[in-house]
């Protein structure tokens, strides 16, 4: 595939960015940072002085001036859990890591540690969590100046160990964690967790707002896309330490690295990058294992974020683009899955020609309580986006090239129904989906035969 213009420009822009990102980043590990779990006696004495308790696990030694509590006092062998879990997902294996340990730091008031010898002035005045070196730092959350209720506190505090966790596990394994938007997306990724009675599951995508209170990462982007739209890749690679002040740039992180992640056409590229973290020139090298599909990824990353959604389906929605052939005469027949998001006909529609789509099929919506059966005309009683859920939907996805539009004509799609006609205002080929919520395709069953006829 021929590389675009905007390819190379970026790979020229991202030189900058990346090594301003290697500067800024805020868990890289530190030469001169201290190291182990073990601390002075001395300090240890002004520790236990100051009320600060010592907790021990196998890979963790925590310190918190937090009381006695079942979920705080869990946190170690929560750490312990993530151990494992991160060597799975890393490729290491246990036995490299046995010995591993870090000191972790939970703090409900900074002055305590500080007071204690726990936290030196050489920290940045970080906002939620920060780790350097094999030491690890977060505070007890508060939400708007109050103590949030249990179970969000609960999660978050989790949440928190497990991104600094992260950053520590890179540090340890690889010598570094990458530039800002490669560290922060990869920690809030596999930070993002469920724990179920003995297993915990790193990389968790949250099925419900319920399973990752107070978290927002999803309702972050939402809101953002509402307002003024999807953030470019390359808008997130210009992330560093400073725009990570704000949570919305934890979000679009989170987003990137999940989506690159789940993807099952990019999943292995984007899991071999760990190894090139202390690689100056990481953004480049990650523009060059995706050159030759660019276009289509961008196209992909603007739908996903721009349609995010709980429980999202990156596997049913990822697109097998599949450039069509003109069809200038007589008909041609397609099949769509209804458990899939948008797929190609195969057919290219020119521009200024108009073709006429009729459409038939009895399929699956949902199971429960009740099996919901639709046709393509879809089912009024609910709405997705504005359109009836079922409803067969078209759109017209010019080859890629510099002048792809923007948003993609994937995210305003043309309402087609039983029988409809189109008339495109430029040639591309014609893709075509049931709507239906990227979290609730599973359950479709089913599918939707078309025919395209040239007028």
């Amino acid at each position: 595939m021929k590389c675009s213009k905007e390819f190379f420009l970026w790979l020229s822009v991202f030189f900058v960015a990346t090594l301003l990102g290697l500067i800024c980043c805020t868990s890289i590990a530190l030469a001169d940072a201290p190291t182990g779990d073990v601390l002075d006696p001395v300090i240890e004495q002004a520790v236990a002085a100051a009320g600060i308790r010592k907790l021990e696990g196998r890979h963790l030694t925590l310190y918190t001036d937090l009381p006695a509590d079942k979920e705080v006092d869990d946190l170690p062998r929560v750490f312990d859990l993530a151990v494992p879990a991160w060597c799975e997902y890393f490729g290491v294996q246990p036995t490299e890591v046995a010995d591993w340990r870090m000191r972790g730091h939970l703090m409900g008031d900074r002055a305590a540690f500080r007071t204690a010898g726990l936290l030196s002035d050489d920290l940045p005045n970080f906002r939620n969590g920060y780790s350097r070196g094999s030491q690890l730092w977060w505070d007890d959350q508060q939400w708007s100046g109050q103590q949030w209720d249990s179970q969000p506190a609960i999660y978050y505090r989790r949440h928190l160990m497990l991104h600094e966790g992260t950053h520590g596990f890179m540090n340890r394994t690889y010598g570094g964690c990458g530039p800002g938007w490669y560290m922060e997306g990869m920690a809030e990724m596999l930070g993002t967790h469920r724990l179920t009675g003995d297993g915990l599951q790193l990389g968790y995508f949250p099925a419900r707002r319920q399973d990752v209170p107070k978290l927002g990462r999803i309702r972050l982007v939402q809101k953002r896309v509402a307002t003024s739209g999807v953030r470019s890749i390359a808008q997130i690679f210009s992330t560093n330490n400073r725009s990570h002040l704000k949570n919305e740039a934890y979000a679009w992180c989170w987003a990137l690295a999940k989506f690159l992640d789940m993807h099952p056409r990019y999943q292995a590229r984007f899991r071999s990058m760990p190894r090139h973290v202390t690689d100056p020139n990481f953004t480049q090298r990650f523009l060059s294992e995706f050159r030759d599909d660019w276009p289509q990824l961008c196209q992909e990353w603007r739908l996903f974020a721009g349609t995010l959604v709980h429980n999202h389906d990156l596997v049913g929605t990822a697109i097998d683009f599949q450039p069509g052939q003109p069809l200038e005469t007589g008909t041609a027949r397609c099949q769509i899955e209804t458990n899939r998001g948008w797929q190609s006909s195969r057919v290219t529609l020119l521009a200024g020609k108009t073709y006429s789509l009729r459409a038939s099929g009895r399929y699956q919506l949902a199971q429960t309580p009740a099996i919901w059966w639709c046709e393509p005309g879809g089912v009024t009683i609910r709405y997705h986006r504005g359109s009836p859920i079922g409803l067969l939907q078209a759109a017209i996805v010019p080859e890629p090239t510099n002048q792809t539009p923007k948003p993609s004509p994937l995210l305003s799609p043309i309402d087609v129904g039983t029988a409809a006609k189109i008339s495109p205002a430029v040639s591309g080929t014609l893709y075509l989906r049931v709507n239906d919520s990227p979290g609730e395709l599973a359950d479709n069953r089913g599918q939707v035969e078309v025919t395209i006829s040239a007028n």
